[in-house]
């Protein structure tokens, strides 16, 4: 699928006023390429949504995925209805420490359709969505000391900091792999949940004080391959990774996909049926989603109208698929912190999206 470079300012423009419109009126006519819609708005109370999966006709989307929030309230998922974008259930999460940092961040369905859920605290936990019941699927993720004179298991980084899972995929086997944003290490967590094992580190990984490292994660199409989007690492610079899905990788299978210019800062990606890799863009007063081929060279970008604008992308974190032509991004306004822009935006790609793995697991 052939793509515009990049989007004219009159389309853009028109566009974003078509966002002002009600998506159910919307959506009775036909689309344009890059045309977006808010589907909802997140509760402004926790804020910050990070995570979001698509599950029949319900959209379930995670927070706050930030910093700060020891004595706020606890995390939650909620879901929306995916044609009308009501509120339909909210979970709150059990058994955090309130008065110290707490966050949800990324989420994942696996094939009986329980939701796997990133926690600061807590590791990944899981939901039947149908009851509310909430159980415990890993334990928490380990703190790393530094390497810095230290033996394994560490972290290969410049500083020591704590573990802050932040994406996760499955694979065919049932395996989750779990991004850590600050200790430069993808975790396994093994089919059924316990332990997360250390599967990768590397110092390509590591970030600087304040920085985000490895963040989104998904499975290519085939799965031979795990991209992995480093949002900066120590020089500031963002990649987009690959790695053999292999037992154990070695620092010689780590393959630069996408190297990023100064002014993108990447987050979560998801790929389309097309083969193209959709890649949110987080880079304040230039946010938007970025569009790279099989190759790793951009075919397209989806823009606000101008420069400096704030919307309809104010920082977007994740993408998901609804299975109708759009992908469904999660607006995380970290930089505004806005609430009216905490949102899940719905834009019309023509495109569907290359199926997840979602293994049966007990």
């Amino acid at each position: 699928m052939k793509l515009p470079k990049i989007a004219s300012a009159a389309f853009l423009a028109a566009a974003a006023a078509a966002s002002l419109l009600p998506l159910t009126a919307a959506a009775k006519q036909p689309r344009p390429y890059g045309d977006v819609q808010v589907l909802a708005t997140f509760p402004a109370d926790p804020g910050f949504p990070e995570g979001i999966a698509v599950k029949g006709n319900k959209v379930y989307v995670s927070g706050p995925a930030r910093f700060g929030t020891a004595g706020t309230g606890p995390s939650t998922v909620v879901a929306y209805n995916r044609d009308t974008g009501a509120l339909e259930a909210t979970y709150t999460t059990q058994g955090e420490a309130l008065q110290f940092e707490h966050a949800n961040s990324c989420i994942a369905f696996d094939g009986n359709g329980k939701l796997y859920v990133l926690n600061l605290q807590l590791g990944v936990y899981r939901i039947d969505t149908g009851s509310g019941q909430q159980e415990p699927y890993s334990t928490p993720f380990p703190d790393l000391p530094a390497c810095n004179g230290n033996n394994a298991p560490c972290s290969p980084t410049f500083f020591d900091a704590p573990a802050l899972p932040n994406d996760i995929a499955f694979d065919e086997d049932g395996n989750a792999y779990v991004t850590d944003s600050l200790q430069a290490t993808i975790w396994r967590v093994p089919a059924g949940g316990g332990t997360p094992q250390i599967w990768f580190q590397d110092a390509r990984f590591a970030t600087f004080p304040g920085g985000i490292g490895t963040n989104g994660i998904r499975l290519s199409p085939d799965r031979s391959k795990a991209f992995v989007t480093v949002t900066f690492d120590q020089t500031g610079a963002g990649y987009i990774y690959t790695l053999p899905l292999v037992a154990q990788p070695q620092p010689s299978d780590l393959a630069v996909f996408k190297a990023f210019a100064p002014t993108d800062i990447p987050d979560g990606i998801a790929f389309g049926k097309s083969g193209n890799l959709y890649v949110a863009d987080v880079t304040p007063g230039l946010s938007g989603v970025i569009i790279l081929g099989p190759n790793g060279a951009e075919v397209g970008r989806l823009t606000n109208a101008a420069p400096g604008d704030l919307a309809p992308y104010d920082s977007p974190a994740n993408i998901a698929f609804d299975g109708h032509g759009s992908i469904l991004v999660t607006n995380h306004a970290f930089a505004t912190m806005i609430p009216q822009h905490f949102q899940v935006l719905d834009v019309y790609v023509n495109d569907k999206g290359s199926p997840l793995s979602k293994p049966d697991l007990p």
